[in-house]
């Protein structure tokens, strides 16, 4: 059986990924495009919701 992310857990992969769109603005390189899709997944697996839809939301 599989571990559930907690909120702090989720929070962190957020932040995670605010970090990643930074850092592909100002340089890209695949390693991070490629870290940014892995983090897409894992929260659509853990929410069932898109991060950027909720990042929008979070942001507006």
């Amino acid at each position: 059986m599989k571990k559930r992310l907690k909120g702090t857990e989720l929070k962190k992969l957020i932040a995670e990924y605010r970090e990643i769109k930074i850092k592909i603005r100002k340089s890209y390189q695949t390693r991070h495009v490629e870290k940014l899709e892995e983090i897409k997944h894992r929260y659509y697996h853990e929410t069932g919701r898109t991060l950027e839809s909720d990042y929008e939301d979070l942001h507006s």
